[in-house]
């Protein structure tokens, strides 16, 4: 079937740009296939008048709202393959479904490659967690920690102290200090571990302490860390779009309007930005579809 905008991805930003071209009654097919990154975190914080919700509730009553739509349709499945053709584009389904548009938006998102520290993973979104702003107030003055992971995890650590006077940055073997760095951390009350950690523990997903490669054990209650990232989908890769390096991986270059280096193309959350935020992702999702409506009508065709 063809549809006037296919969207892969239905999480923060692709229910965001669906709402705004359901409003505009366009033909649009959300493609999902149930696994957004932050499945992981119990509460969502910090999204405008929905601080403190699980993030399967918000995007369950997101996708509700948006089916009471006539020209919406879902298809519960992985999107594998995206090619242009003569029209605009075809997006082929794991179940072996194909279907085209004359635009797509990639909201595909990205995946946390974690660290293979013993006790990490079972811990993540919980007591490992990789945002200030996501997670910081819950755990505000708690023993909180930074788990280096490159040369910017300087920053967070001079950043940490807002949401705890009780805060250790473990270099881990990832960051060397000098000496206007140590005083700099001093001044903010930052402990410095340059001692490499083995190993988390506690009952997950809680954390109670690390133990450090010399056996000292050190009292912990939560640590952020930044793992690299990666594309969850291929699909940008197939379509020829362009990347940028950003300071955990990869994202899909985009204009202000979020079209991407192939025209007719659009990006949005995650997958395509440097920062990783659950309103960021609402916001150019929010572009994104408003973007991809007006390009039906005032921008040329797709594809030439």
């Amino acid at each position: 079937m063809r549809h006037q905008v296919i969207i892969v991805g239905g999480s923060f930003a692709g229910l965001s740009a669906a709402l705004q071209l359901a409003r505009a009654r366009r033909r649009i097919l959300v493609v999902d296939s149930g696994q957004p990154r932050n499945r992981f975190a119990r509460l969502s914080h910090g999204l405008f008048g929905q601080d403190g919700k699980p993030p399967s509730e918000i995007l369950a009553n997101a996708r509700a709202q948006l089916l009471t739509y006539p020209t919406v349709r879902f298809a519960e499945a992985l999107a594998t393959n995206a090619g242009r053709t003569d029209h605009g584009f075809t997006v082929e389904l794991d179940g072996g479904e194909t279907h085209d548009a004359s635009r797509l938006i990639l909201a595909t998102g990205i995946t946390d490659d974690l660290s293979a520290l013993p006790g990490l993973e079972e811990r993540w979104g919980t007591s490992v967690l990789h945002c200030f702003y996501c997670h910081g107030y819950e755990v505000a003055g708690r023993r909180l920690g930074i788990l280096a992971t490159s040369e910017r995890s300087l920053d967070a650590a001079m950043l940490l102290p807002d949401w705890s006077e009780h805060t250790t940055l473990f270099t881990n073997g990832k960051l060397t200090l000098n000496a206007d760095q140590r005083t700099a951390l001093a001044k903010r009350g930052v402990v410095v571990e340059t001692e490499p950690v083995d190993v988390l523990f506690g009952t997950p997903p809680n954390l109670s302490a690390l133990r450090l490669r010399n056996g000292r054990v050190v009292a912990m209650d939560a640590i952020f860390t930044t793992p690299r990232t990666r594309m969850a989908s291929p699909l940008a890769e197939q379509l020829g779009c362009q990347f940028e390096d950003g300071p955990s991986g990869p994202f899909i270059r985009t204009e202000g309007d979020k079209q991407t280096t192939i025209q007719g193309v659009y990006a949005a959350g995650d997958a395509a930005r440097a920062g990783h935020n659950a309103s960021w992702a609402a916001g150019d999702g929010v572009t994104a579809g408003i973007s991809a409506h007006q390009s039906l009508t005032l921008a040329q065709p797709a594809c030439r």
